[in-house]
């Protein structure tokens, strides 16, 4: 632990979520987030409106957050931002606020990849709670994996297994060639005519559900990838031959639809995580991700432990989603190594995790 409080304030903005931390060394002392309802009537996250709530967005979430913090700007040592992967005018809104606060405050800029970002949150030092509620004088000894662990990041736009080496040391051992593992879950949800984001509909519908309902094929490819976009083809061609046959059956059989496309798709994760885990021979597993907040996979996740002997890490709901403390955390690491960006710094769209 550093002598000197390093006080970081993250900025992610990487698709519909403008989100800002202030960070002290490892621990969060804020975390706002400012959600973009008006995607919900287009069914999936519209690029250009993204751009424009983000440029609504960054000052009044950036101003909570610093309250919240009880800091003030002439406290920070750093500026962290997502550099990428994302949508190109959501990244652009977020780096060229930071880049400046960074020049105006003669401060340096951290760059973060948002993927690592997720695995990272895992090193949060989270508050002690009194009462029920987090003491924000009181934090626990960070109780993340140790060195090497296995990470299974899901998200909207990203499915991978990765082998976490150190704080900055990844290896990609496997990943999606096409859709991911969260936009098979929201194409469902669209097919079944439930609300955008459907995953989180799914998996509530799900819970009252038989999972051995119904059966669905999988694309198998090589190695340790996957890929989801012959999966929602299927589904697709599933719930048209089926509605041909009965116009009522999606409401007839919705909870049990979506139990058992929820299963298949876990059951499709884990089938990689497990043969990686046996190939390495590294008994730690963590989960990464906004697909990391599904219960049904929380639940199978944290069965591991007895089936095949490990230690599991699965995050706090908060710091599933996209978040600016995951940006925050990456960034604390990346200072202790002097890892700074300079102020020619721009957006990628595509990273690698490495």
């Amino acid at each position: 632990m550093q002598n000197v409080n390093i006080y970081i304030l993250a900025i992610e903005s990487s698709c519909d979520d403008t989100s800002c931390a202030v960070l002290v060394n490892d621990r969060v002392l804020s975390n706002v987030t400012a959600n973009q309802k008006i995607h919900q009537q287009y069914g999936g996250v519209v690029p250009e409106l993204a751009s424009r709530d983000h440029q609504k967005n960054i000052v009044p979430v950036v101003d909570a957050a610093l309250q919240a913090a009880n800091i003030t700007l002439q406290q920070l040592q750093a500026i962290a931002i997502t550099r990428g992967p994302g949508l190109m005018g959501s990244l652009l809104v977020g780096l060229s606020f930071a880049k400046s606060l960074s020049l105006a405050l003669q401060i340096p800029l951290i760059e973060v990849n948002h993927m690592q970002g997720h695995i990272l949150a895992h090193f949060i030092r989270v508050s002690e709670t009194r009462n029920n509620q987090p003491d924000p004088d009181s934090y626990r000894e960070n109780i993340g994996p140790n060195f090497p662990f296995i990470c299974l990041t899901v998200s909207g736009g990203h499915t991978q297994i990765v082998k976490i080496k150190d704080h900055l040391d990844f290896e990609l051992m496997g990943e999606t060639i096409d859709d991911a593992v969260g936009e098979a879950f929201d194409k469902a949800a669209k097919i079944l005519g439930l609300p955008y984001p459907g995953g989180p509909m799914i998996d509530q519908l799900a819970k009252e559900g038989d999972v051995t309902k119904f059966k669905f094929a999988h694309t198998k490819v090589p190695e340790h990838d996957y890929s989801f976009s012959g999966i929602k083809t299927s589904f697709l061609y599933f719930i048209q031959n089926n509605v041909q046959k009965n116009e009522h059956f999606v409401t007839e059989n919705l909870n049990d639809i979506c139990a058992s496309y929820q299963h298949h798709l876990i059951q499709v994760l884990l089938k990689n995580v497990k043969e990686v885990l046996k190939v390495t021979q590294i008994k730690q597993l963590a989960i990464a991700g906004g697909v990391s907040a599904n219960s049904a996979l929380r639940e199978q996740i944290k069965a591991l432990e007895t089936e095949l002997g490990i230690k599991t890490f699965i995050p706090k709901f908060e710091y599933c989603t996209d978040n600016a403390a995951m940006i925050g955390i990456t960034a604390y690491f990346k200072y202790l190594k002097n890892d700074f960006s300079d102020l020619s710094l721009t957006p990628l769209t595509r990273m690698s995790v490495q």
